[in-house]
């Protein structure tokens, strides 16, 4: 068996996008048995919220879709650029800033926005709903659906005979 591939989704806070991917990616797992195949974290661009948990709304959205979110804030750290295969961005803003945190330093990580991941969308952004009412929250979890679902297609490990 190898080793589990190590998944990072990053937005600005880490209280509504990163970890409804985070939650949004485990419950696929859950799903297709492939808990045993990736670690799968989140964290924030910016640390105002650290050891936080999601934000109230995005718990509850996701909670209406049996999906839990167990993470708590944390800002990306350089030693995150070692740690993970991949770090999965909401945004452009999102994007720049872990490829500054990465520029000149020695890392493993792939770096790319999800939203790669759900061409059929022709999106380049998962919108942050923060300040926005209780449909935002929805919408951003149909997309990160199809992102995640996109992603895990493309990253899972061969079935074992």
């Amino acid at each position: 068996m190898s080793a589990p591939q190590r998944l990072l989704f990053v937005c600005l806070g880490n209280i509504c996008r990163s970890p409804a991917a985070e939650g949004v990616f485990l419950h696929l797992l859950a799903q297709h048995g492939l808990e045993h195949a990736f670690q799968v974290d989140s964290a924030g661009t910016g640390g105002w919220h650290r050891g936080q948990p999601a934000d109230v709304r995005m718990r509850a959205a996701a909670a209406r879709r049996d999906i839990t979110l167990p993470s708590r804030a944390r800002q990306i750290e350089t030693a995150d650029l070692l740690r993970f295969d991949r770090i999965l961005t909401m945004d452009d803003e999102n994007l720049a800033a872990v490829q500054a945190l990465a520029r000149g330093v020695e890392h493993r990580a792939r770096i790319e926005p999800i939203t790669g991941y759900c061409p059929q969308l022709q999106i380049t952004a998962v919108p942050d709903p923060y300040y926005g009412g209780a449909r935002g929250f929805e919408q951003v979890l149909d997309l990160l659906e199809q992102a995640c679902a996109g992603l895990l297609a493309q990253l899972r490990p061969p079935a074992e005979p």
